[in-house]
């Protein structure tokens, strides 16, 4: 008997489009119905998360910054943290400008970055669309490493390192792995994400990892949310489609991959559903709570 339902949101619950649809929010409404909580788990920051969390009808609980966070929504207060210390921040930075490769800083309630590039580019076109209140916060500054060195009191979730040549993108890997008390993820493949340009759909690709504080991941995020809920991890559902959804893939008692997934996401999977621009998970969700 499944009780708790965890879903990534980039390539996962959004289109290509940055979108939730109709029929997918009615698939969220069953679920919940069906007695079984349903939370966002997702790289975002958090007021990124908000939005897309009370659109749904999702708001109880939520995880952000690739598990550095837990979000109380009712209480409006962040009940898990572990941030990435200042020091190596800077540390991550300085390789960066050092070798000249785009990266961005999530915060609690921000993304910054010097740039409107790769990811942020995506967020500043999906706000466009957006109501003030639901828009993602990009906060953009004239020098990253002097922003960080100088701010007091800023709580770093993750960077997201971003390159479009692989080459480029692989060495800058090898450095980051040399740095310590980091996580560094391992992005199985290139990003690939659609923006309007008038009429024309015009897509933004890039290879990116993102970087957390050691033993921050999805999964652990998902165990210590259950342990106040009274939920075992057997009676979870988790559903993604990359690297950093694949603890959470592997130890839940379903774990369930997008069409698009890569082969070793779905080696792990016991459901592999449509994709995302084909409501893969409200179709495996219809299908679970059928026979829970």
């Amino acid at each position: 008997m499944y009780k708790l339902v965890a879903v990534d949101l980039d390539g996962t619950l959004l289109n290509s489009y940055g979108e939730v649809t109709e029929y997918t929010k009615e698939v969220i409404k069953k679920v919940q119905q069906k007695g079984l909580k349903f939370i966002i788990a997702s790289g975002r920051p958090m007021d990124s998360i908000k939005s897309i969390s009370k659109d749904i009808g999702a708001d109880k609980y939520f995880i952000a910054g690739n598990g550095a966070i837990i979000y109380d929504t009712q209480k409006q207060e962040i009940i898990y943290e572990k941030y990435i210390p200042k020091q190596k921040v800077l540390e991550i930075a300085k390789i960066c400008e050092q070798n000249n490769i785009f990266y961005n800083i999530y915060t609690e309630k921000n993304v910054i970055t010097q740039y409107l590039k790769y990811n942020v580019l995506y967020y500043f076109k999906e706000n466009l669309k957006k109501e003030p209140d639901k828009k993602t916060n990009i906060m953009v500054v004239n020098n990253m490493y002097e922003f960080i060195k100088n701010s007091e009191e800023m709580k770093c979730i993750k960077i997201t390192i971003c390159d479009e040549s692989k080459i480029i993108f692989n060495s800058i890997i090898k450095k980051l792995k040399n740095v310590k008390d980091i996580e560094v993820l391992d992005v199985l493949h290139m990003s690939r994400k659609l923006i309007k340009q008038g009429t024309e759909d015009v897509a933004i690709e890039y290879f990116f990892t993102e970087i957390t504080s050691s033993e921050v991941d999805k999964i652990n995020a998902i165990k210590n949310l259950i342990k106040i809920l009274g939920i075992d991890i057997k009676e979870v559902i988790a559903i993604g489609d990359n690297i950093n959804d694949k603890k959470m893939i592997e130890e839940a008692g379903l774990g369930i991959c997008m069409g698009q997934a890569s082969e070793k996401i779905k080696e792990v999977s016991k459901i592999v559903t449509e994709d995302n621009n084909n409501d893969g998970v409200a179709k495996a969700l219809e299908e679970v709570i059928a026979k829970n």
